[in-house]
């Protein structure tokens, strides 16, 4: 069949790009009671929650795999999920309470918790193929909800014909809901063993391995087979260090600190920001999981965005991630890597 002369022309149109493929979170989503000297105010809450809504405010599309109670608190969040840009997965809303995580702030606007959480996923068989999916806090620990989120974090890594959904994990450590802290180590390396990435804080570095050093945590975790493992370290910043030898230090940014309520989740959202475009600018599923694509520019471009996200979240009050126009308007520049 001859060409069609007019398809070659500049003026011809060219094929739309493909919309960005759904993001999938799998988590707790909960109502966060902050209680100061001056009372208590409600706010919604849950890190798997704040990474969904993070991601949806850096113009992700994505949807929360969660459980929300039928109660006004419940409605609330419901709103404030769906208000932000996230879709909700089929049977998400249950006819119960809603869980709470009750944050005591000190003077230093750092966070302590108690919990009362309702944590299952029997309602969830199979997740829609998904380019990345994100499995952090309490709902990577807590049973019944906990076996079936490892099941589908599973079946992800090992779905698309072998290419694989790119998996990422928090552990977002709170040692008042773990029963052991050997079964914790495990179920760490275990879910290590699956992802590509896997972030977590300093303090949670120190809870789970007391005797090693951060760096020592990264290079143990890195044993167990994810490309990338990644250490906040509050205001410092955060290190970055992968299977092939790269460890990149990243710094902190000087804020006015009003809390620190969803600040590593606002990092996570802008980790995953940035292998989300990775993905969309045509890089290899390939190249993130075996970790080439890590240079060290790559790493320290990943970081500092993150650690921007991170900035903006602890100078506000409560779970409030940025806005990808915030974060341009913040450096009068394009942030969407």
């Amino acid at each position: 069949m001859p060409l069609n002369p007019a398809a070659l022309t500049p003026d011809a149109p060219r094929p739309a790009a493909p919309p960005p493929a759904e993001l999938i979170v799998v988590g707790e989503a909960l109502v966060d009671v902050v209680t100061t000297a001056t009372g208590s105010v409600d706010y919604p809450g849950g890190s798997p929650m704040n990474v969904a809504i993070g991601l949806a405010r850096l113009e992700h599309p994505v949807q929360l795999v969660t459980r929300i109670g039928s109660d006004l608190r419940g409605a609330a969040l419901q709103r404030h999920i769906e208000q932000s840009g996230v879709a909700l997965f089929p049977g998400s809303l249950r006819d119960e309470a809603t869980s709470t995580a009750t944050a005591l702030l000190d003077s230093a606007g750092v966070a302590s918790y108690d919990f009362n959480i309702h944590w299952s996923l029997d309602f969830v068989e199979h997740l829609p193929t998904t380019p990345l999916l994100h499995l952090g806090s309490i709902a990577a620990f807590l049973e019944p909800g906990a076996t079936d989120a490892r099941r589908l974090l599973s079946e992800a890594a090992r779905s698309s014909g072998g290419a694989g959904t790119i998996v990422t994990f928090d552990p977002n450590i709170r040692p008042s809901l773990l029963d052991s802290h050997a079964d914790a180590v495990a179920t760490v390396e275990d879910l290590a063993a699956l992802s590509t990435v896997v972030k977590l804080s300093d303090e949670d570095a120190r809870w789970l391995y007391p005797t090693l050093t951060v760096d020592a945590v990264l290079d143990h975790l890195l044993t167990f087979g994810p490309a990338l493992v990644i250490a906040t370290l509050g205001g410092d910043g955060a290190l970055l260090a992968t299977a092939a030898g790269e460890r990149v230090a990243v710094n902190g940014v000087a804020v006015e600190v009003a809390d620190t309520i969803g600040a590593g989740d606002s990092f996570m959202s802008g980790v995953i920001h940035h292998l989300a475009r990775l993905l969309e600018t045509g890089t290899a599923p390939g190249a993130l999981r075996d970790g080439s694509v890590f240079t060290r520019a790559e790493l320290l471009r990943a970081g500092s965005f993150a650690v921007r996200c991170a900035g903006i979240t602890v100078s506000r009050t409560g779970a409030n991630p940025p806005t990808l126009a915030e974060l341009n308007t913040q450096h009068g520049d394009s942030v969407a890597n």
